[in-house]
């Protein structure tokens, strides 16, 4: 059913002339929570709508919302209305106010000019009977003039099966079924033939066969997704990346440039990790303390020591499945429905998730690109309430790659420190930090806050695959006492993270630290960086403030030159015409659709056929 939504979807938002914009900018106008990457998935028939959200598109498109549901009912018979809407739902209901949203609808003749009735047309859409006997069905059309046109049709079934008569439909011209081979009488609809082998669920006279408790009928309960999902995105791996798969299972070669994952792009994993892991890996089958391993809390609080982390113990060290799965259960003992967190803008969108999911709320502040994307203290000031319980900041920064100076965290810690806030601080790529820099751990200079610091090996030594990350309780705890014990219930009930990962920590901290190689000159992380920030900043239209840590550059598009309003459709028609997989900006929680992600984990000889396709790609778009 999911299939035939997204089909019908799409043919009316041609026959509306609707864009994916319109729906977002409608959902804004009635406070329906909708966001740019649901719709991607609804026209692209990954997932389906709850209902209601359903009756709403409906309005949108000004169509019947049963006949967009899959229903056997003409496009238009009954077509949905905001007012509609809101009375039956409360979605899009607002005291007091009464806006719609209006679009211009083309006409619908005007897009059905394949076939005249006489002097007149009729233009009910419906559904064939029955896909499955397509093939067997005898169409017969009588066509009375009078003062119009009345258009009736009867079906006959060879296997005797009678069906209501349906209203006559335009002639649409889809990927199915071209002008050229319609037949007179033949009846035609808004829906493309399906496969005559295979039953659709949505008719009502399902043959036992198919299934063989009962046939499918209308009303039916179906299980949708938690509204707790309604506003979270991951688009790191989202929407074009779905169509980058489609793409590639066609036969299509796609240069991927979105996801910082190195294993792919030719660095290994040093071998005495690797023989480590292999000698311990028959004492490893079993789980470990909840916590993790004695060694592997051991070397990390040591290296906590070196970062000059204050007041950490063993106990304060918990091992996770890479920092995602900390950052999950850390939003979840924390915050109760209606909290807010403060998060960069642009952030990595799994933490908006979290705090989204655990029925925080999200508030961005923002990072300055004219100031080497730094956070803006006075902005994230201004967005303090007394509902706020904590500030996050991720340093080094994916995506911008920035690292933040001392100074600049000394600012957060003192307006923490004025707020009472809690801080979180994800530095997962503090062991990839350039020219000579040093990175500095915020927990370091706040002893009398509560911080939690997150870190792992999956980028510093090239084992995303591993999945070992870790989180660190520092400064003071006492005020954390309540929460502490939330961390420790929620890590029991997972009982343990990769007990094989865990083995290789202490090897892995321990001795040369072969990352340092790739990030001083003549490195590859190093060289790569170099060669992507001139070529970026080389492109009309294209410029890129440089990253200092990570591998990540995150380019400013000049909009008004290339008239893009919408980033994840440039982003899909890069993908289209150069086979280029790149993140758009609004995919890290960035407001406006300048801005896209680039790993530069490639080798440079590849980042220059990157390049290459965005130059070429840059020298002729316009959205």
């Amino acid at each position: 059913m999911t299939d035939r939504f997204a089909q019908r979807l799409n043919q009316a938002m041609d026959l509306r002339n609707i864009r994916q914009s319109d729906f977002v900018k409608a959902a804004e106008e009635h406070g329906v929570k909708l966001g740019r990457s649901h719709i991607s998935q609804y026209v692209n028939g990954k997932t389906r709508p709850r209902p209601e959200i359903e009756r709403f598109l409906a309005a949108v498109l000004g169509v019947d919302a049963r006949w967009l549901a899959g229903e056997a009912v003409a496009f238009d018979e009954h077509p949905a209305t905001f007012d509609d809407v809101a009375q039956a739902t409360g979605v899009g209901r607002r005291a007091g106010d009464r806006r719609q949203f209006n679009i211009e609808h083309t006409s619908d003749v005007e897009h059905m000019d394949s076939i005249e009735h006489g002097d007149s047309i009729e233009h009910d859409i419906v559904e064939h009977d029955d896909p499955v006997e397509h093939n067997h069905i005898e169409h017969q059309a009588s066509v009375e003039h009078s003062a119009g046109i009345e258009h009736q049709a009867s079906v006959e079934h060879s296997a005797g099966i009678e069906h209501p008569n349906h209203p006559s439909a335009l002639n649409m011209t889809d990927p199915f079924h071209s002008p050229a081979q319609h037949r007179p009488g033949q009846e035609h609809t808004m829906e493309p033939q399906f496969d005559d082998d295979v039953q659709d669920p949505s008719f009502t006279d399902v043959p036992s066969s198919v299934t063989p408790e009962e046939p499918a009928t209308r009303g039916r309960r179906t299980f949708t997704k938690s509204h707790k999902l309604d506003n979270v995105l991951y688009d790191v791996r989202g929407p074009v990346v779905n169509e980058a798969a489609r793409m590639e299972a066609a036969g299509m070669h796609v240069m991927k440039l979105n996801i910082g994952n190195p294993a792919p792009f030719g660095f290994r994993t040093p071998d005495e990790v690797v023989y480590d892991m292999a000698q311990q890996l028959t004492d490893t089958e079993g789980y470990s303390a909840s916590k993790g391993l004695f060694s592997a809390r051991k070397a990390i609080m040591q290296y906590a020591q070196l970062k000059n982390l204050p007041n950490v113990g063993v106990e304060d060290i918990y091992t996770g499945n890479g920092v995602s799965e900390l950052i999950n259960l850390s939003m979840s003992a924390l915050l109760d429905n209606g909290d807010e967190v403060l998060l960069p803008a642009p952030d990595y969108p799994l933490w908006t998730a979290c705090v989204t999911l655990a029925g925080g709320r999200p508030v961005h502040y923002v990072c300055d690109e004219q100031s080497e994307w730094y956070p803006d203290i006075d902005d994230m000031r201004a967005k303090i309430t007394d509902r706020t319980k904590a500030i996050v900041i991720i340093n080094p920064n994916n995506p911008t790659g920035a690292l933040y100076p001392k100074e600049v965290l000394e600012q957060i810690v003192e307006v923490a420190r004025e707020h009472q806030l809690m801080i979180f601080s994800d530095e997962i790529y503090d062991r990839l930090v350039m020219d000579g820099l040093e990175h500095t751990s915020i927990a370091s200079l706040a002893p009398d806050l509560f911080c939690v610091t997150y870190s792992g090996l999956s980028k510093s030594h090239m084992i995303a695959g591993y999945r070992i990350g870790w989180m660190i309780l520092s400064g003071n705890k006492a005020i954390a006492k309540d929460y502490i014990e939330g961390l420790d219930m929620l890590t029991n009930m997972r009982i343990c993270s990769n007990v094989p990962a865990q083995s290789i920590v202490q090897t892995a901290l321990g001795g040369h630290q072969s990352v340092n190689d790739y990030l001083v000159p003549g490195g590859r992380i190093y060289e790569q960086r170099e060669y992507i920030y001139e070529a970026l900043n080389s492109i009309d239209g294209i410029t890129a403030v440089k990253p200092k840590a990570a591998f990540y550059i995150f380019p400013k598009i000049d909009v008004r030159k290339f008239n893009i309003h919408d980033d994840e459709q440039f982003a899909l028609d890069l993908l289209h015409d150069e086979k280029l997989l790149i993140v758009q900006g609004t995919g890290f929680n960035w407001k406006d659709p300048d801005h896209f992600r680039v790993v530069y984990l490639p080798r440079v000889e590849v980042l220059k056929g990157a390049v290459d396709k965005m130059t070429r790609f840059f020298s002729h778009y316009r959205q």
